[in-house]
């Protein structure tokens, strides 16, 4: 490491307090000073040049170096720089924006709250959730239904919402009103003889015995991505969620669609929801609304829980919930030059298309006998390291397999996610085939050098 980046390593640790980082072992450690982006690459303060296939966190997914959203962030910065949506404010960009994403977004949502974050947006959603049933007549319809190894955020009640014991832990964040339901993962929950069809059905079935068991009349609303990112890119089973959707509504419990990672062409669809035929009552946006080059979110609801928040506001006075950023014109000029670019360029086309070479080289690297359960949609991906693949036996959890073959790809200059022995990947969507094969053979690279540490 060079003096200069040394020095700025040092100066980090002894001020900033890391998101998500091992903190006891970060004292011992030089944090990655990042400099410059250029497409899918990023650069460090030593000259490194890293593919990014995470797209950070799932949401750079123009890439680095998209000038039109500088510019449009440019020309609004020096037109507003700021106004706030509070006792009926808005500007001229946030009105596009809203209109445009009521155009876009799946029918019949009607309606859209602007917050600053993808957690921001999903404690939204609950509080209108929580609201709607309360107008109605059924205050105790509070409890929210969440999926084991779900990600939803990491704000109080957000957190909970997370199927990950760890987060729990660690920030004693434990609340009666979440329910756990099954992780609707095909290849690890599947008994003996069970096609996608029949494992949908049990789920199913399981979810309306938990229902009636907590008692609909205390069950708010349901929550679920589409395709569960940070959970391990975990794809739907066949059928799932129309099967999902018909015991919601059997019960009056509002499904609640996350599609802060799946939204704006993840999946090769604009939404993850007309991907998996979903009908959200409320859907939440973030992260690809601006592909990361402004914080913004939004809420998305259906016009049955707007008018439900409208006829409050007329028995209770205000609709007392909103942010200091909610709407803010930078993000919302952001968001509507990333939207006309993804619409002109067809990104979603566009990651079909590479989508499928991505899942056959993503396939490829069953060759390695640690790696197997590959799959992919779109431009997101994902498999497992096993000891022994065949019967899918894992590592001891002591070996920390995943995150180490996290930082022996970082040395390969590839940024990919562990999330435990389980490898997740999200390139930026403007990736290309020739790029694919590089972070495919850095990948094969640091797998091989995986299997030689953790040969006996």
């Amino acid at each position: 490491m060079n003096d200069s980046a040394s020095n700025y390593s040092a100066r980090d640790r002894a001020t900033h307090l890391h998101s998500f980082t091992n903190l006891h072992r970060h004292l011992e450690q030089d944090s990655l000073v990042i400099e410059h982006g250029e497409g899918v690459y990023l650069v460090d303060a030593q000259g490194r040049k890293y593919l990014d296939a995470m797209s950070s966190l799932w949401c750079a997914n123009l890439g680095y170096s998209e000038q039109r959203l500088v510019d449009a962030a440019r020309r609004q910065l020096q037109q507003l720089p700021y106004s706030h949506t509070f006792r009926g404010r808005s500007h001229h960009k946030l009105i596009e924006l809203a209109e445009k994403l009521v155009e876009i977004t799946p029918r019949p949502l009607q309606k859209v709250f602007f917050a600053g974050s993808g957690s921001e947006a999903n404690e939204s959603a609950i509080k209108m959730a929580w609201s709607y049933h309360k107008i109605l007549g059924k205050p105790a319809k509070r409890k929210i239904m969440a999926r084991h190894g779900a990600y939803h955020g990491s704000t109080v009640f957000a957190t909970r919402l997370c199927g990950m014991p760890d987060m729990h832990e660690y920030l004693n964040a434990h609340f009666e009103e979440v329910v756990s339901t099954d992780l609707p993962c095909f290849f690890r929950e599947a008994r003996d003889g069970e096609t996608e069809e029949v494992f949908s059905d049990r789920l199913a079935s399981q979810l309306e015995a938990q229902i009636l068991d907590h008692g609909a009349d205390t069950i708010a609303a349901f929550i679920a991505e589409p395709v569960m990112g940070v959970g391990g890119v975990i794809l739907p089973p066949e059928g799932y969620f129309p099967k999902i959707r018909e015991i919601l509504r059997r019960h009056d419990i509002l499904l609640i669609v996350d599609e802060v990672v799946c939204g704006f062409g993840r999946t090769g669809r604009l939404f993850g929801s007309e991907t998996y035929g979903i009908e959200p009552d409320i859907l939440t946006l973030a992260k690809g609304i601006t592909s990361a080059y402004f914080p913004m979110s939004a809420a998305v609801v259906t016009g049955e829980v707007y008018d439900s928040l409208v006829r409050a506001s007329r028995e209770n006075g205000s609709f007392s919930h909103g942010f200091t950023y909610s709407g803010h014109p930078v993000g919302a000029a952001v968001a509507l030059e990333a939207i006309a670019i993804i619409e002109e360029r067809d990104i979603p086309g566009h990651v079909r298309q590479v989508g499928d070479y991505f899942h056959d080289r993503l396939r490829s690297l069953e060759s390695s006998a640690i790696v197997g359960d590959t799959r992919s949609i779109g431009l997101m991906g994902g498999f497992e390291i096993y000891r022994d693949p065949g019967p899918r036996e894992r590592f001891d959890p002591s070996f920390s397999a995943g995150s180490l073959l996290m930082d022996l790809a970082e040395e390969n200059l590839l940024f990919v996610r562990a999330v435990g022995d389980t490898i997740v990947l999200a390139p930026p969507l403007i990736v290309t085939e020739p790029e694919i094969d590089i972070l495919i053979e850095r990948l094969k690279t640091s797998i091989d050098l995986l299997e030689e540490r953790l040969s006996p």
